[in-house]
């Protein structure tokens, strides 16, 4: 693509930008004309998109539509969900969206088919049919994964708690530290526990390691090795390293090499989340992202929420250099939320990069961070009403709760979160007393959803999914690898060499010399 700073319409853009950064701009005059909130605002199925708070108007609107058309968006939506190539440094398709087809449209016969055999685990587990090896029913599940192999999956179980079948414990074990592995087992019975071993390359170190712990754990306890296929399952596309482990060929649940880690809850790696709600639910959640791929696919740019929020972000990233975003969720349930967001997005335009190559010239990537509300409030919310950063905040508020008996106390839940994108829209002068004033104009969108089923947060992350892949088309970056992380894995292969070797690596610089002589000084001393 020609250099985008250099376009037309990124030059209007920086213009526009501009209007919005006078000391004597209000975001709250803007509300003048009580179309606003109707002119910027989305509804698609039952959740709500209101951007009328942000620092746009009808003309930056426009032109950020018009850089996505230049920018051939729609082109690079249609070759997504074609299944073409188009995470070239892997000559990979990124075609995630197939796993949520209905299954009436579904044209993976390897989908449908792993689909089916999910089923059927799903309901022996369920059932009683599957049972450890002393013939006892699976009471406890504990899937074995990390990064897009964790995250996902112990999101959904998380935010789907009411929904959850109650005569089983979904638990998630990611970090190499092996108190997260004692802690997961000592609520666990190892006649009664099922481990789902969730590693699409079955290589990652800190995964092998817990799964490795576990393994030993069924031993010890008195299971014979011909019975630990009682207790293992693995969801891999390296099938020859999962039989090495000693995992049964029929206990293997394949992944694919165009769904990325981040983007696998909804293939096999969301077993996890089938076996806590229930695989009818579970095509609930798929639906629900179907819902919005659909949405994202057929809507004009104008009426389209995941481009809207993805040309709300390049619009602050590039125009604003707003580094930092914050996702805030008026639901306990979703405390997960903004983790799993984190890696969804910084994994994937944390980019320094073209896909041709080149140096990127631009701003991309923001830091996503957040808690629920309203703990954030008594944390964090100082720097977003009075610090020096303008720090976008994707507010998100659900409409009916699924508590009892708590329905006033509710609603104080729902008033202070549009509380809180009022007060940043609005701020507070004070010129008396400097410390109290507030200046205002800062930005949020507002999502809120009728209830939180399966269907209503399969869309919710399909809409954070595909805003990411928006700006990655803007920025003209590969969304779907993740080469920054490799040198650390290496490194660290050769750092444990070091720790058990005096000489250690022979070019291994002062500082991790002395850190790993002080760490084997306090071990030995300890």
């Amino acid at each position: 693509m020609n250099s985008l700073n250099n376009s037309a319409t990124w030059q209007a853009l920086a213009a526009k930008s501009a209007e919005f950064k006078t000391p004597d701009f209000s975001l709250k005059a803007l509300f003048a004309g009580s179309e606003r909130y109707t002119r910027f605002s989305l509804v698609h199925g039952e959740l709500l998109l209101d951007y009328s708070k942000n620092l746009l108007d009808a003309e930056a609107l426009a032109l950020l539509i018009r850089l996505a058309e230049e920018r051939q968006l729609k082109k690079a939506i249609n070759a997504m969900f074609a299944g073409e190539i188009i995470n070239e440094t892997e000559q990979r398709a990124a075609h995630h969206v197939a796993l949520r087809l209905p299954e009436v449209q579904q044209t993976s016969s390897e989908v449908s088919e792993t689909l089916n055999r999910l089923s059927t685990l799903v309901e022996k587990i369920h059932t009683g049919e599957w049972t450890g090896h002393t013939g006892k029913q699976i009471k406890t599940v504990v899937n074995i994964g990390i990064g897009g192999s964790d995250l996902g999956p112990a999101m959904v179980v998380e935010a789907l708690r009411s929904e959850c079948l109650s005569a089983l414990s979904v638990q998630f074990v990611s970090n190499i530290d092996p108190i997260h592995m004692q802690q997961a087992l000592e609520r666990s019975n190892p006649e009664t526990t099922l481990f789902i071993v969730a590693s699409k390359s079955f290589t990652t170190a800190e995964t092998l390691a817990n799964a490795n712990y576990a393994r030993r754990w069924l031993l010890n306890s008195g299971c014979a090795t011909d019975h630990l296929n009682r207790h293992f399952i693995a969801v891999s596309s390296n099938l020859a390293s999962a039989l090495a482990f000693g995992i049964a060929e029929e206990n293997v649940y394949p992944m694919w090499d165009w769904v990325g880690g981040r983007y696998s809850l909804w293939s096999a790696i969301g077993l996890s989340i089938a076996l806590a709600i229930g695989m009818d639910k579970f095509r609930q959640l798929l639906a629900g992202a179907h819902s919005m791929d659909q949405h994202f696919a057929t809507a004009e740019f104008t009426d389209n929420m995941p481009i809207i929020m993805g040309l709300l972000s390049v619009w602050y990233r590039s125009f604003f250099d707003s580094g930092s975003s914050a996702v805030v969720p008026y639901s306990q349930s979703l405390e997960k939320l903004p983790d799993y967001l984190q890696q969804l997005s910084m994994e994937s335009l944390g980019k320094r990069v073209t896909r041709g190559g080149e140096s990127l010239l631009v701003d991309s990537g923001a830091v996503i961070w957040g808690t629920p509300g309203t703990n954030g409030q008594h944390s964090y919310f100082q720097l977003l009403h009075q610090g020096t950063s303008l720090i976008p905040v994707d507010f998100i508020a659900v409409a009916n709760s699924n508590a009892d008996d708590a329905a006033e106390q509710y609603e104080q839940l729902l008033a202070n979160c549009l509380a809180q994108s009022l007060a940043l829209m609005e701020g507070q002068k004070n010129s008396a007393e400097p410390h109290r004033s507030s200046p205002g104009s800062r930005p949020s969108n507002t999502l809120i959803m009728k209830e939180l089923s399966p269907f209503a947060l399969g869309s919710l992350l399909a809409l954070f999914e595909l805003q990411v892949f928006v700006q990655s088309v803007i920025w003209d970056i590969n969304a779907f690898d993740q080469w920054g992380v490799e040198l650390g894995k290496t490194l660290a292969t050769e750092m444990l060499q070091a720790f058990g070797n005096e000489a250690g690596r022979k070019d291994l610089d002062a500082s991790s010399k002395g850190l790993i002589a002080q760490l084997k000084h306090w071990q030995r001393t300890a």
